[in-house]
């Protein structure tokens, strides 16, 4: 079993984009590869990223039509075309600190299916998920038990699970969303990585024999 840490903003279109990917390797590595999901601040206020990124740029309308760009050459991938120009979310934290509830109360596996739950939510429908509102109406929707994802909220559980990717984010100097990390942190892919690539990368890594001697 192979484990991947991936780190990513709920809101990064290239994370939108490179679920395909995460889809297809699931499906060709079966039971082989265990993913870890992390989440990082590259949308954590979209308002001060955006006066200070895209101010020249055309600000929101800018880049809504960067979202549209980048996303045109993926027929696979469906978005939105209210995102950015009308639909603006203010954060990407709440998000994320709902998702890390899911995980502490019932578990990784449907924290991470409420995640990609949340990104169609947001990219196919134009749902603005940096609302609490909206998403505990998405948690309703999906049967979680939103009483005891509220309780990890206010107990502190959940920011403090946040917090630490956060942190380990810093710490592994993750340069953005989304990055891949690997064999224990040896290795850490970034971006817009090729399903190739990735595909590549993870063979290799479930194919190396455990007493190989180091080159070291």
């Amino acid at each position: 079993m192979l484990t991947i840490d991936y780190y990513s903003d709920l809101l990064c279109v290239w994370a939108w984009i490179a679920q395909r990917r995460i889809d297809e390797l699931n499906a060709q590595f079966c039971d082989k590869i265990e993913w870890r999901f992390h989440y990082i601040d590259v949308f954590g206020n979209t308002e001060s990223k955006m006066m200070s990124q895209w101010s020249e740029r055309g600000y929101y309308e800018g880049f809504a039509q960067h979202v549209a760009d980048s996303t045109a050459a993926f027929d696979e991938v469906e978005i939105n075309s209210q995102l950015w120009s009308q639909v603006q979310p203010k954060t990407s934290a709440n998000a994320h600190l709902v998702l890390k509830a899911v995980d502490v109360t019932l578990g990784h596996i449907t924290s991470m299916e409420f995640a990609l739950a949340l990104r169609k939510a947001f990219f196919v429908e134009a749902f603005d998920i940096s609302d609490l509102s909206v998403l505990f109406d998405l948690l309703k929707k999906s049967d979680l038990n939103d009483k005891l994802i509220k309780q990890a909220i206010n107990d502190g559980s959940a920011i403090a699970a946040l917090m630490s990717d956060y942190q380990a984010a810093k710490s592994l100097s993750i340069k953005g969303s989304p990055s891949y990390v690997l064999d224990n942190g040896r290795q850490t892919l970034y971006g817009n990585v090729g399903y190739r690539v990735l595909h590549a990368n993870i063979d290799e890594l479930l194919k190396k024999p455990a007493n190989e001697a180091s080159w070291c």
